[in-house]
């Protein structure tokens, strides 16, 4: 089969890199692609990925059989519409199903109607709501913007003046509604990212990944798009997996049926294991970056013939197949990341790090400028390792890691520490 891929990241840099392994896929178009992709598949221009009749004109000129929309905002802006409307299937939610990530309001809105268990929140129009919110649920603060904000749409903390200020940057950002915020109850215990893989009607759970979303060690500092990831998750509960289906993804998917907005596509779980139970942290309509680096890795089944079953209503009754092996990915950030990022600086020694057994790098924020390999972005790349358990994959990791040289970067030594 053909396939078009929408989008140019380290995720559709990983998904490329799984489909391209699927025998059935004859053809890999990436639109627009990075230069890591081009080795994959054929890059194509594509200036605005948000354009859906562009998308779709690119799908028909190819004859591609499928089309993959890799990040969040062209399924918020209707892209998957554009196409499917061509007559070609669509691995991703139309807008309206799209507005599960799209905002965090309506996402709360279909967990009430499905009676998945959530954090208590308010959504908030003024900063006096906000005060009240703050008031009702004390510190640790959680502050959530409702429309996209590229993984840093989210503060917590306990400084109030932190949190009424990240509010009040909300609420001054144009929205197509009445400007809102979201305040959550602070949840306590582990996250946990579960890809469940929708075809309107069915549901089929990837495994799981966990990923690190503070800038530096421990936990310190502010919150990124994820700075590493890793699966298995050898300490999850037993059963973990089908409980979320059955009391989280199933009944989501169920309802947006119902509605008439069925779900296609991948619906991420971002999960809490709190002190009272399993609680949705939040839900995004794509594969989650850098989980994505971890997941695909391990999976021994097809990844484009699962994606077109998906797409076409036709999702199997069998499990997937899985390697046992654990995989590990550390992102290299650009100098100033996540505030103020430095672009055009040389990487070198991605060669290098790939010689190292069971390690590949996605390249995520990268360009060719004068013929050479450049930064072009915060999260530049990610280096992951596939080993036995997850010491052998984070091992494999570092070691290749180590071999990569990028002025100025940066990047988290304790990713899935102690996490065998």
């Amino acid at each position: 089969m053909k396939i078009l891929l929408v989008g140019s990241g380290g995720r559709e840099h990983a998904i490329a890199r799984a489909l391209h392994s699927d025998a059935s896929v004859t053809e890999l178009f990436i639109a627009p692609g990075n230069p890591a992709t081009a080795a994959l598949g054929t890059n194509l221009a594509l200036n605005d990925i948000l354009d859906g009749e562009a998308v779709a004109a690119l799908a028909v000129r190819h004859e591609v059989d499928l089309v993959v929309v890799g990040p969040e905002a062209p399924l918020v802006a209707g892209v998957a519409d554009h196409v499917r409307a061509a007559g070609i299937p669509v691995f991703g939610p139309s807008g309206d199903a799209a507005r599960l990530e799209g905002s965090k309001a309506f996402a709360k809105e279909i967990m009430a109607l499905a009676q998945v268990p959530t954090a208590m929140a308010h959504v908030c129009t003024t900063l006096d709501q906000v005060e009240a919110a703050f008031d009702a649920f004390g510190a640790p603060y959680v502050v959530k913007d409702d429309g996209l904000a590229a993984g840093k749409g989210v503060v917590v903390t306990n400084d109030r003046g932190e949190a009424r200020a990240h509010a009040e940057a909300c609420l001054a950002k144009n929205h197509e509604d009445a400007p809102q915020v979201v305040i959550e109850e602070f949840l306590d215990g582990p996250e946990v990212s579960l890809f469940c893989i929708c075809d309107g009607k069915r549901v089929i759970p990837l495994e799981p990944a966990q990923d690190f979303k503070r800038a530096y060690d421990a936990n310190e500092g502010p919150n990124t798009g994820g700075m590493g990831s890793y699966s298995p998750l050898a300490w999850a509960p037993e059963g973990l997996v089908d409980d979320v289906v059955a009391r989280v993804a199933q009944p989501v998917v169920d309802l947006m049926a119902k509605r008439g907005t069925p779900f296609v596509g991948l619906l991420y779980c971002g999960l809490a294991l709190t002190s009272r139970g399993l609680r949705v942290v939040e839900f995004n309509v794509r594969f989650g970056d850098p989980e994505t680096q971890v997941v695909l890795p391990r999976l021994k089944t097809p990844l484009g013939q699962l994606l077109l079953a998906a797409a076409t209503g036709s999702l199997p009754k069998a499990k997937l197949d899985w390697t046992k092996q654990g995989a590990v990915a550390v992102v290299l950030a650009a100098q100033g990341y996540p505030a103020f990022v430095r672009t055009g600086d040389a990487i070198e020694g991605i060669a290098a790090a790939e010689s190292v057994p069971g390690a590949h790098v996605i390249q995520a924020g990268t360009a060719i400028r004068d013929g050479k390999l450049v930064a072009q972005g915060g999260r530049v790349l990610a280096v992951v390792g596939v080993g036995e358990g997850i010491s052998g994959a984070r091992e494999t990791a570092y070691q290749a890691l180590r071999a990569i040289t990028l002025e100025g970067s940066h990047f988290r030594t304790d990713i899935a520490a102690g996490m065998e």
